[in-house]
């Protein structure tokens, strides 16, 4: 049953980088907001006369604590009516017009496989909330290798607190990788994410579970070799932006 529109209000904003800002957002209606990561909200912003053309919808970045405060992470986009309005407009205090959760881009009930969660930019977020919610109810798991890719090391979201996930959860592998980072920064891996997971799976094709999430030419791309590497379409699942 699709959820109803309800009015949320923004608490707290914070800037991650001149395009990148978050953004928690309470839900005083309702106790709890519930929802299974990697589920999204959908906003319904006053920027057009049409609802489909007012509508923008955004990755859950926190996950389930019993609470009814959510947090978002949006990048703004160069003539994007929706971020413009969001970026220009929004302030602590405002109240935005939100209907969630609604998708199926979560993790199966059972973990019997390895996980490749590749994303670029903000597509990150609903890997911190799945990743966060496993820690939390310590849901059992194969590997998982969360796949980062970004141009530089300062547009790396939540980098610290991703990282730190390694010694909370067992069989985590944080990867991020950077286009276009200075060559000097050796500890770094370098180029796009299709390289990284193509390097793992190379020597015995584990089963698995490929999660793929951002920008478009990138899923493209990721089907492609995912295919050619022996997978299945079906252990493939994605969630476009943009």
């Amino acid at each position: 049953m699709l959820e109803p529109w309800r009015t949320g209000v923004v608490i707290q904003i914070k800037e991650e980088n001149p395009l990148t800002r978050r953004f928690w957002i309470q839900i005083p209606e309702i106790e709890t907001f519930n929802f299974i990561p990697g589920q999204f909200v959908t906003l319904d912003l006053p920027i057009h006369e049409k609802k489909n053309k007012r509508w923008r919808s955004y990755s859950i970045a926190s996950w389930p604590d019993g609470t009814n405060v959510l947090e978002l992470v949006i990048v703004f986009l160069e003539g994007g009516a929706g971020t413009t309005y969001i970026f220009n407009e929004v302030k602590e205090g405002s109240e935005l017009l939100l209907r969630g959760p609604q998708g199926v881009f979560v993790l199966p009930q059972t973990i019997d496989r390895d996980l490749f969660l590749i994303c670029t930019g903000t597509g990150v977020a609903p890997y911190r909330s799945m990743l966060h919610n496993m820690k939390r109810n310590k849901i059992p798991h194969k590997n998982v290798y969360l796949i980062f890719g970004t141009r530089f090391f300062k547009d790396c979201l939540y980098y610290k607190e991703l990282k730190e996930l390694e010694q909370d959860i067992d069989g985590y592998f944080y990867l991020p990788t950077f286009s276009r980072e200075p060559e000097e920064n050796k500890s770094m891996l370098k180029g796009y994410v299709h390289s990284v997971y193509e390097g793992i799976v190379s020597d015995n094709k584990p089963p698995a579970y490929f999660y793929l999430c951002g920008w478009k030419n990138m899923i493209d791309e990721a089907k492609e070799r995912i295919l050619a590497l022996g997978y299945d379409k079906k252990d493939i699942h994605l969630e476009l932006y943009g």
